[in-house]
């Protein structure tokens, strides 16, 4: 039986079980979170990271061109939107 699970169902789930996320799903996380521009301030509340877990992701993903930095502002860049496609048609084959 095959079932296709929205983002907001994979969290619900993850939370009822307690599951750690992977790296990868932070990304995710950030980078979505990223799409239309934010703050880090936001990115740690709406990713339920802390400001140092955050800022080394931030680092990293600057850093290999997944998001861009304008003064205080975080925005998904090409090649993280890139990413967010590749990662969601890997979620939905192993839904």
């Amino acid at each position: 039986m095959s079932q296709v699970f929205v983002r907001e169902d994979i969290w619900t789930e993850r939370f009822n079980h307690k599951e750690r996320r992977g790296k990868l799903e932070i990304i995710a996380d950030v980078l979505s979170i990223a799409r239309k521009g934010a703050k880090k301030t936001q990115i740690v509340y709406n990713a339920n990271l802390n400001f140092k877990i955050v800022s080394e992701y931030l680092s990293f993903l600057e850093a290999k061109g997944f998001i861009g930095n304008t003064g205080r502002n975080y925005t998904t860049t090409e090649k993280g939107e890139k990413f967010l496609r590749i990662y969601k048609e890997m979620e939905e084959l192993f839904a």
